[in-house]
């Protein structure tokens, strides 16, 4: 577990389907934010080796802030432990469907090139992206081979370019380290 900023946390777990050989790292990022109105977790995965003191750490903050869990995904690959997370707390997994609406405090940037959503916690000033963008020597688009048959990665930036606009100071990655400082400068180097 990292703590980014009071009530922004992200951590990494061991992907259960990685491989030697395997295009992506072993391990892959969590993130867990104290939102407004609801507990939210975007891309879980419950690491096996800490399991039982994943479960109890959670269980207290859930406790502790009495607000709903919201599991949001930021692509369809990122499955991982979102149900059984939304199940233990009677919460809820948001995937992108048109007309749903997210928990106060996080925004959607539709990556319709990569089929991703890309979330903005504004709070922290964090892009929170699924695939699209990873961290191998520095932040960078994920390879052409990640997106869907028939999309480029020049499809990315122009999707990606309006994120310029936000005062991004963080990116929290799923592949990779996070981006904790000047995360607007690194998201132009990789655009």
């Amino acid at each position: 577990m990292q703590r980014i900023a009071e009530g922004l946390w992200r951590w990494t777990a061991p992907h259960p389907d990685w491989a030697p050989g395997k295009d992506w790292p072993h391990d892959v990022g969590c993130v867990y934010y104290e939102a407004p109105e609801a507990v939210v977790l975007i891309d879980p995965l419950v690491p096996a080796d800490e399991e039982e003191r994943f479960w109890r750490a959670l269980d207290g903050d859930v406790e502790r802030l009495a607000r709903p869990v919201a599991v949001l995904l930021t692509v369809r690959y990122h499955q991982r432990s979102a149900e059984t997370v939304a199940a233990r707390y009677g919460g809820t997994v948001w995937r992108r469907e048109p007309g749903r609406m997210l928990p106060a405090g996080v925004d959607a940037l539709a990556v319709d090139a990569a089929d991703e959503t890309v979330l903005w916690i504004a709070e922290h000033r964090a892009l929170v992206p699924g695939d699209v963008l990873i961290d191998e020597d520095g932040l960078r688009l994920c390879p052409a081979s990640w997106l869907p048959e028939g999309r480029t990665l020049d499809e990315v930036r122009q999707v990606l370019a309006p994120a310029l606009e936000l005062p991004v100071e963080r990116v929290l990655v799923s592949h990779g380290q996070p981006v904790l400082a000047d995360g607007r400068r690194a998201l132009a180097d990789a655009l």
